[in-house]
């Protein structure tokens, strides 16, 4: 899902993962309800991008009731906001961090065949990009870059 050039960090998966979203959300001052335990859980479920429907349908069905698609989408922004999760803007999808709490600027390579977005840190880039909005006068709050495109996967050979 990740590939970091340019640092490294010990990315997190399963049990462990959820752990250290939820440390890093506690960290930043807020709870960690059941509902976001639940909704981060079924994100992390997730090797592609997921919509703020795929988690509530998954959550609803664990539950046993509907869980309301925008009380997903407002946990998904808190989650985003906290550097638990990052948002493919072109496709409104989701991606858990595997660092959670790590804050560095989104680069995404989305596939346009099969949806997968592998997620690059790239500071130089970063960087770069936010001295040109400074440049242009403009403050930048998350810069986040998406490359389309086909993976190797989906490629045509040869």
């Amino acid at each position: 899902m990740a590939g970091h050039k340019h640092h490294s960090h010990e990315e997190h998966s399963g049990t462990d993962l959820v752990d250290a979203a939820r440390d890093a959300l506690v960290a930043s001052g807020e709870q960690w309800t059941d509902l976001r335990a639940e909704v981060f859980g079924e994100l992390a479920h997730y090797a592609s991008p997921a919509s703020a429907y795929d988690i509530a349908d998954g959550v609803s069905a664990r539950r046993g009731k509907r869980i309301a698609p925008n009380s997903v989408y407002r946990i998904l922004d808190l989650f985003v906001a906290r550097n638990l999760a990052m948002r493919v803007e072109s496709s409104n999808a989701y991606l858990a961090n595997p660092h959670p709490g790590c804050l560095h600027d989104c680069i995404f390579l989305v596939c346009d065949e099969c949806g997968e977005a592998t997620h690059i840190d790239d500071d130089a880039v970063s960087r770069t990009v936010r001295a040109l909005a400074e440049a242009a006068d403009f403050q930048p709050d998350r810069p986040v870059i998406e490359i389309r495109g086909l993976c190797a996967a989906c490629r045509p050979k040869g």
